[in-house]
């Protein structure tokens, strides 16, 4: 039987994908990514914002149709979205057959047998629980690059933010199980594994009553095979002096950090629960880059949160003009039922958070392209992601730069280079955010 699997949102979203891809392989279907041969149709949802929710329900409506006039003999929904609403999703679009939690992807098997023998329901487990699997993830990004999760749930409460409620406290997957499936990833071919949590910094102090990033990375630079390890979703004021050292130390991590922030005002950043201010971001930015003069460095902010004044949107402009980050990406304020922003007064219309979006993202993209033409000279390591179509040129990416969220080098060269190849590649140019290179 053949199984059409999509999978919607995050990366931490794709790695449970992934482990019931694995599971559904280990007992004999066969994946499809054509609707039209499918016999069970999975879609593994989000739910972390209105864009995200609205995707997720039209992939559901459309596979619905498909269910109903097609080939397809089963309709099971997973993840957040199934989470946070999973009776309006059986009692509003009947074509759906299953429904199973957050933490109840190591049941997929279930699922799909109660589907196919026409038992409809939900499975659940408990939110704070950790599923585990005996059976290998079925790797999806190409085979040179993977995603490690390392945690899950998050602790913070951040008054926009439903992730607690669906996904649980925050809760370290112990260490071993960790170091095992990064070995088994390098078997397969993995070259460059990046670390992904609501919240990577606080791994461990659950399990061994301290903050344990840096001994994991240590761990992880022992793996043969492993040539990058990058680290996403680092909160500020968790990063300690200990990660900062073993970044500087072990030359297999990249000197790249994501640092969700979210705002610069220090009235904002207190609406938003969040636990800093703006004068310990900017010591934490001054900090990295004089400890690691080269580190790249990624952050997301929101803006039109309620109660966000002009004069709050001029003063994270500066911030923004100051800091002068690497890497930004701005969403527009989403209220999401069931948290405490949603309710707060003096709610930003739509079109004035787009405009203040617009102005953070124009100022950036200069920013961007100031950083990308001074990259102009410069010897850098490239791993390459592929050919391009129908041109001499291959294109990669550098240390700096995260798969599908950030920038990319192009490549003049008629050499064979394959996915997952490390080249070294002078930087001759820059296009907007990309670079082109030639190889040394």
């Amino acid at each position: 039987m053949k199984i059409l699997f999509i999978s919607l949102g995050c990366d931490k979203n794709l790695v449970d994908t992934e482990v019931m891809l694995g599971i559904l392989a280990s007992r004999g279907y066969e994946m499809t990514d054509d609707e039209t041969r499918a016999d069970v149709i999975i879609i593994n949802t989000c739910c972390f914002i209105h864009d995200a929710k609205e995707e997720s329900i039209q992939n559901i409506l459309e596979m619905a149709e498909q269910k109903k006039h097609g080939r397809a003999k089963a309709l099971i929904v997973t993840g957040c979205l199934a989470q946070r609403y999973r009776q309006e999703i059986l009692d509003e679009i009947p074509e759906v057959d299953e429904v199973l939690g957050t933490t109840a992807y190591d049941r997929i098997l279930d699922a799909v047998d109660a589907a196919l023998a026409g038992r409809p329901g939900v499975l659940l487990s408990d939110v704070d629980a950790l599923p585990q699997t005996q059976t290998k993830r079925l790797v999806t990004t190409g085979g040179h690059f993977a995603y490690l999760k390392i945690a899950e749930g998050c602790d913070k409460h951040c008054t926009y933010c439903i992730i607690p409620k669906i996904r649980g406290n925050f809760r370290s997957v112990p260490m071993e199980r960790l170091v095992e499936e990064a070995r088994e990833l390098a078997e397969q071919g993995v070259k460059e594994l990046i670390l992904v949590a609501q919240e990577t910094t606080l791994y461990g102090k659950d399990l061994y009553g301290e903050k344990s990033l840096h001994i994991l990375l240590k761990k992880l630079c022992r793996i043969p095979g492993l040539f990058w390890i990058r680290i996403l979703y680092c909160y500020p004021e968790e990063i300690t002096d200990e990660l900062i050292q073993v970044m500087k130390e072990e030359p297999k991590i990249c000197h790249y950090l994501d640092l969700p922030i979210q705002h610069a005002s220090d009235g904002i950043l207190r609406r938003m629960g969040r636990r800093t201010t703006k004068r310990e971001l900017t010591d934490i930015v001054e900090k990295l880059r004089r400890e690691i003069p080269d580190i790249c460095l990624r952050t997301t902010l929101i803006t039109g949160f309620p109660g966000e004044t002009e004069a709050q949107h001029e003063e994270l402009m500066e911030f923004v003009d100051r800091m002068e980050f690497d890497r930004l990406g701005v969403f527009p304020y989403s209220p999401e039922e069931g948290t405490p922003a949603a309710d707060m007064p003096d709610q930003i219309p739509e079109e004035v958070k787009e405009r203040r979006r617009a102005d953070l993202m124009e100022l950036q993209q200069e920013i961007a392209f100031d950083n990308a033409r001074e990259m102009t000279g410069r010897e850098v390591l490239v791993m390459i992601e592929g050919r391009v179509a129908d041109e001499n040129a291959c294109v990669g990416r550098t240390y700096r730069d995260a798969p599908n969220v950030d920038g990319l080098i192009f490549i003049n060269t008629d050499e064979e280079l394959l996915s997952g190849d490390l080249a070294k590649v002078r930087v001759t140019g820059a296009y907007e955010y990309d670079l082109i290179g030639e190889l040394v």
